[in-house]
């Protein structure tokens, strides 16, 4: 008898989603707990299994918006040819038109941005092609069995770079439903906030010399590295405990502002921006928010992050640096009412006790709702944020000047 595969409901009020990529190809074997398919809601992408094991039909095509509960596929009993995932591996590996190992160094680990499945990762291993040069092959992209199989076409040919063939040709695909639900809420920010923006600048000296003295020994105790978003995180913390109407936000006619700190990080993912949610941020420690930003952003960029991940968030930070902007400026992630935008770290001169030095500087950004923050708030907040990430000393203490506290003054 065949078992249907049912769209899952994704969270309260959604009814609808997209397909956004078969992972299988109608009539392979499947096993049991296998993911199959893609499947994209308004608020997150997420993978779908299937109950056992058989011949997969694929009853609904990429890019067709279905209800919840409704049938994608079913399995069938299967015939037996296809046992086990490493004989489903080699069999992939038969498909590729590769008569000779290419002749590339051995593999690397694969980069954090590699976005692939678990077949695909273990071609790629078996065929000693470097993650990192197919992921910048297809920069955005899934890599599939069909993307190694160029790969290894053009390194053959001489040419590991996907170009445009000079036509006049232009691809049109659906704009999945996290894509679109992302514009409608960027455009009812600009249409229904005060929006406005505040910079300043802040010298990572301090910082980066932390990162260089105790980066080793911390990675050694905690697995993880110590990277400036924990840093931010913290100062951003201690300054909503000061300022907290930027903690708060508008509720019909009435100002909300919670007693706690749950902050939102923006990450790149594959489909677009997602920003999960560090939920108590005011009760973690530096390590304990660098190993969260890590298994919220691992989630993210492999499409497993869920809407329980994103729910809620009363302040949000997000990193343009990492891509080199030097300057932008942040758009608020509503109903919160302010959002810190980090950029790229550059050495150039300032002035210090009189003299012009060399630092590096990054700027930073705070857009806010000025229905719910004032001028003066947004304008000491930053500051506040600037002086704890210049002097890290003060992040021990709450703000307050450790030396001041030592003299009991």
């Amino acid at each position: 008898m065949a078992t249907e595969i049912k769209v899952p409901s994704p969270g309260e009020s959604i009814t609808q989603v997209q397909i956004a990529k078969w992972l299988v190809a109608d009539g392979d074997a499947v096993e049991k707990d296998q993911e199959v398919v893609e499947i994209d809601s308004d608020k997150a992408s997420f993978p779908v299994t299937t109950p056992e094991d058989g011949i997969i039909r694929i009853k609904a095509q990429e890019g067709e918006t279905i209800n919840v509960g409704a049938v994608m596929a079913v399995v069938e009993p299967g015939n037996g040819e296809i046992k086990n995932s490493k004989l489903k591996i080699k069999n992939e590996e038969e498909k590729i038109a590769t008569p000779e190992p290419l002749p590339v160094h051995p593999p690397t680990s694969s980069p954090a941005n590699l976005h692939a499945s678990p077949l695909a990762r273990k071609i790629l291993e078996d065929k000693h092609v470097s993650a990192q040069d197919i992921t910048n092959a297809f920069p955005g992209k899934k890599i599939t069995r069909k993307d190694i199989e160029t790969f290894i076409n053009l390194k053959k040919e001489g040419s590991t770079t996907v170009a445009y063939a000079g036509t006049r040709d232009s691809d049109r695909k659906k704009l999945t439903t996290l894509r679109l639900k992302l514009a409608e809420r960027l455009v009812s920010v600009k249409n229904e906030t005060a929006m406005l923006t505040t910079f300043n600048e802040v010298n990572m000296q301090a910082i980066l010399k932390i990162r260089e003295k105790y980066g080793d020994s911390f990675k050694e105790r905690f697995g993880v590295g110590v990277g400036f978003m924990s840093f931010f995180t913290k100062a951003v913390i201690i300054a909503l405990k000061e300022f907290p109407q930027v903690n708060s936000m508008l509720d019909g006619d009435e100002l909300v502002t919670p007693r706690y700190v749950d902050i939102g990080i923006a990450v790149s993912a594959p489909k677009g921006l997602v920003v999960p949610v560090l939920r108590n941020a005011e009760m973690m420690s530096i390590a304990e928010i660098e190993l969260k930003i890590k298994e919220l952003a691992g989630k993210a960029r492999d499409s497993r992050i869920t809407i329980d991940d994103m729910k809620g968030g009363t302040f949000t930070i997000t990193n343009g640096g990492v891509f080199g902007s030097l300057m932008s400026t942040p758009i608020l992630n509503p109903p919160q009412s302010a959002i810190l935008g980090m950029h790229k770290i550059q050495e150039r001169p300032i002035a210090v006790n009189g003299q012009v030095v060399i630092a590096p500087m990054m700027y930073v950004a705070l857009s806010y709702d000025h229905r719910v923050i004032d001028g003066r708030e947004s304008v000491s907040f930053l500051v506040r944020i600037k002086e704890l990430l210049e002097e890290p000393a003060k992040m021990l203490t709450e703000g307050l000047d450790p030396v001041k506290l030592l003299l009991d003054l």
